[in-house]
């Protein structure tokens, strides 16, 4: 295990942060695996700590047979951010900034860079392509910020990584994932493994969040350029609740995160089968967001997991002082897969999300 400590631009007088990543194996073919980069969503901080042991022991059997790193706190910044007791891990407090935004995009300037010089082999274009990334990256100027110094960090790990996986986490949640409808075929296994509710799909999402800064710009070159694949696939898994940092899901997480890394070849061995069959992949314009129709206390009536019809009773706000008690009901079919954790009702503060089958929305798919 090589560990790689890169220190953070920016920091206060006085002190300093540094982004520690953790490499295992060599070769080729490599994946890339990072947990919390909102700083409050800890139960992928809790499951890289379990891949970290089970890598080293990979490792030292030789059993790996590419490159793979991991960053299992890959957001220092957030991490400090404490108001009174209560985590602030989402947004950059000096900026406002969504720590999972705004990533560098990289398709054009590789397009730029590459233009006339990709010939019409995949795997020679691919090397091109990710090296071009790493000399974009490394060209840019200085960062002005410490959390612009952090992305380009991650982007810069990440960007020629065959597979990345982003370990996040919603509120209260069923465990689901965002990826390129292209890729879902190949993530089905994934998502089998560690017993997903639901795989949210879309090209675009808006914002640059990570998983799409890493796998949106092979799509836009593979439509600009022959015999360019689409090279790396990425993810963000949503791996439950922010209270769901338990061992026992944590070990089940990494070992459903190794036994996916064995069938893409980069663990030597035979992967266990799936205990169930993969869940459904639908797109994630069809999600549907519920909103509190008044100010009260939330009482939830369907639990996130939950497959759900129009007319399904998903929380009741209750007014205490105005005797008001309304319930709110899907509007849709589809699967229950997250809940707010706060209990009051706030104006605009979406209190349940469904998945559906049929697009809903169109444009900025993602909140903040």
């Amino acid at each position: 295990m090589q560990r790689i400590d890169h220190r953070l631009p920016w920091s206060s007088l006085g002190t300093e942060r540094t982004l520690s990543v953790f490499r295992f194996g060599q070769g080729e073919r490599k994946a890339y695996i990072q947990a919390s980069l909102h700083a409050d969503e800890l139960p992928g901080m809790r499951t890289a700590w379990a891949l970290k042991q089970r890598l080293a022991r990979l490792e030292a059997e030789q059993r790996l047979l590419g490159t793979i790193e991991l960053v299992p706190v890959a957001n220092p910044l957030g991490l400090g951010q404490l108001l009174q007791g209560v985590h602030q891990g989402r947004f950059e407090q000096g900026s406002g900034r969504n720590f999972n935004r705004d990533f560098v995009e990289l398709s054009a300037p590789v397009a730029e860079a590459l233009q006339g010089r990709l010939g019409d082999d995949p795997h020679a274009n691919t090397q091109m392509i990710r090296q071009a990334m790493r000399d974009h990256l490394a060209s840019l100027r200085a960062p002005s910020t410490a959390l612009e110094g952090l992305q380009r960090l991650l982007l810069s790990h990440a960007c020629d990584a065959d597979i990345m996986l982003d370990l996040h986490c919603d509120a209260e949640a069923a465990l689901h994932m965002y990826a390129l409808p292209q890729h879902w075929p190949q993530w089905r296994s994934l998502a089998a493994h560690l017993g997903m509710a639901v795989g949210l799909l879309a090209e675009d999402s808006g914002g640059s969040s990570f998983d799409e800064a890493c796998s949106l710009p092979w799509l836009r070159l593979s439509r600009q350029f022959d015999h360019v694949p689409l090279a790396c696939m990425a993810t963000t898994l949503e791996l439950g609740g922010q209270a769901d940092t338990g061992p026992a899901q944590a070990e089940a997480h990494a070992e459903g995160i190794l036994a996916f890394l064995t069938e893409q070849g980069l663990i030597a061995g035979e992967a266990p089968i799936a205990a169930q069959p993969s869940c459904e992949g639908l797109p994630f314009a069809g999600t549907q967001l519920y909103y509190p129709p008044h100010a009260g206390v939330v009482s939830y009536l369907s639990q996130p997991g939950t497959q759900v019809q129009p007319g399904d009773a998903l929380f009741e706000v209750i007014d205490p002082l105005g005797d008001r008690a309304t319930v709110v009901r899907s509007t849709i079919a589809g699967v229950l897969f997250a809940v707010e954790r706060l209990r009051y009702a706030q104006p605009g503060v979406w209190l349940a999300k469904v998945a559906g089958a049929q697009p809903l929305r169109e444009g900025r798919l993602l909140s903040d």
